[in-house]
């Protein structure tokens, strides 16, 4: 039987409007601002790439190098991040608010301890860290490498606690306001950026620097709102915060496999971003432009899962498992509407942008050649490998989806780009062959967790 022929059977009292957690209305406050914050961040990154690129492939390749290894920290906090916002939710549900905000003191204090010591880590080896992840690029690439990642590794602890406020705002509800800071905060970045690069003409140093400013300015405002503000969620307490083991330990069991998922996926990047690196400074730049762009498609989807944990966790908490299941296919049939028409537009616009960015010739070629076969398969296999597995996660199916993730990512994605590159000597397009094959075992795994409800069955609080 069908997924959408299993949703059909459930109960009627569960799929009436009236008895949902969660009406249209509701799934459309909540979600259109995640997405419009995704899209922003992505703007923000392809803004950063195209400014860049306008000083030369050496800068456009350090960027793309050193945010290989920023995204792969990135999405450790993230995880964190993630890990608190489930059991947020999952208390929200349950009506149990002070076991939200309990929860919520101990993130801030994990993050902010985990953070500083990985600041720490990296300023201190940075250099060793930039040649063992890279080998020898071009000199001029990792001069401006060092550069870029010095200056944005000031700016994890920042960042770090921008997303852990911003995943509490969204479960207890509240996607508007991180919406509205991505955007204040991203418009600044970029009016930024523009005068240090074109004015000052400070290359990647300015773009870092921006970077830094942005992210410093977004976390004063997000914790001045979570301490003066009305919602469920408040830091009123932040500066007299204590360990408190028992919930820590709550929230790393979610957190720890979500991120050594997304640490796993990151550290995959990279040894595939090693990989490519070998390929010239012309193979690289096009690989940084088409991540973006690709990257760009995927935001709808990326924030419909987002806002899918936040649904999945309240239901779940509340023991409404059955209404669950029927946002989480729902939503994905969203993300896949979105995902399509994502694509088919960021297709449109390639070439424009690739003007706009300077990019031209043999750069500009491969960009284009990667994204056409993007936009054919994508659509396809992308929806499934993805947004159920935000669901399973919020459930408490964490380590079901680090498995996974991490032998796909591994076997698929690594394993078959390094073949193709190294030993077939294919271009970056064997980059995405790999995620192609990871994307499709994913999605094939993903939707047979569901079918078989085991996930439904896992306790988080």
């Amino acid at each position: 039987m069908s997924v959408l022929a299993r949703v059909k059977l459930y109960d009627e009292s569960i799929i009436k409007q009236s008895k949902r957690m969660f009406s249209n209305y509701d799934l459309r406050i909540l979600m259109i601002p995640i997405i419009i914050e995704q899209l922003l961040n992505s703007f923000m990154g392809m803004a950063d790439t195209i400014m860049v690129s306008n000083v030369g492939n050496a800068a456009i390749s350090a960027v793309s190098l050193v945010d290989s290894i920023n995204n792969f920290v990135i999405q450790v906090f993230y995880a964190l991040s993630a890990g608190a916002a489930i059991i947020c939710s999952q208390y929200l549900g349950k009506k149990d608010e002070k076991g939200a905000n309990k929860a919520a003191h101990q993130v801030i204090l994990s993050v902010t301890v985990i953070s500083l010591v990985v600041t720490v880590f990296c300023l201190i080896f940075r250099a060793p860290l930039l040649h063992l992840v890279f080998g020898d690029v071009a000199s001029d690439v990792m001069k401006n490498s060092m550069s870029y990642f010095f200056i944005t590794v000031l700016s994890y602890p920042f960042l770090a606690l921008f997303d852990s406020g911003g995943a509490l705002f969204r479960a207890s509800g509240n996607s508007k306001f991180p919406m509205m800071v991505a955007l204040l905060c991203n418009g600044l970045h970029i009016i930024v950026n523009a005068v240090l690069i074109f004015v000052f003409h400070m290359g990647v140093e300015g773009a870092a620097i921006s970077t830094l400013f942005s992210r410093i300015l977004s976390t004063i405002i997000v914790f001045v709102a979570l301490y003066k503000g009305k919602q469920v969620i408040k830091m009123k307490n932040a500066f007299s915060l204590r360990l408190d083991m028992p919930v820590i330990f709550r929230i790393l069991a979610i957190g720890v496999p979500a991120g050594i998922e997304n640490g796993m996926f990151q550290f995959g990047k990279l040894a595939i971003q090693s990989t490519v690196s070998t390929l010239g400074t012309i193979a690289i730049a096009a690989q940084a432009m088409t991540i973006i762009l690709e990257m760009l498609s995927g935001m709808v989807g990326m924030g419909i899962g987002i806002g899918l944990m936040t649904v999945v966790g309240q239901c779940m908490g509340a023991g409404r498992k059955e209404e669950a299941k029927f946002y989480m296919v729902k939503l994905s049939i969203v993300a896949e509407i979105g995902v399509f028409v994502s694509c088919i537009l960021v297709l449109l616009f390639t070439k424009p942008i690739l003007l706009i960015a300077g990019m031209h010739g043999e750069s500009a070629k491969l960009c284009i050649n990667m994204m056409m076969w993007i936009t054919l398969v994508k659509p396809l296999v992308w929806v499934l490998a993805f947004v159920p597995a935000y669901g399973l996660r919020a459930a408490g199916d964490v380590k079901f989806s680090m498995t996974v993730s991490t032998l796909s990512m591994w076997f698929c994605r690594v394993a078959l780009c390094i073949f193709l590159i190294r030993i077939m000597h294919f271009g970056p397009i064997a980059v995405w062959i790999g995620m192609f094959a990871d994307w499709f075992i994913r999605g094939l795994i993903f939707a047979y967790r569901f079918v078989t409800g085991k996930w439904s069955k896992m306790r988080v609080l």
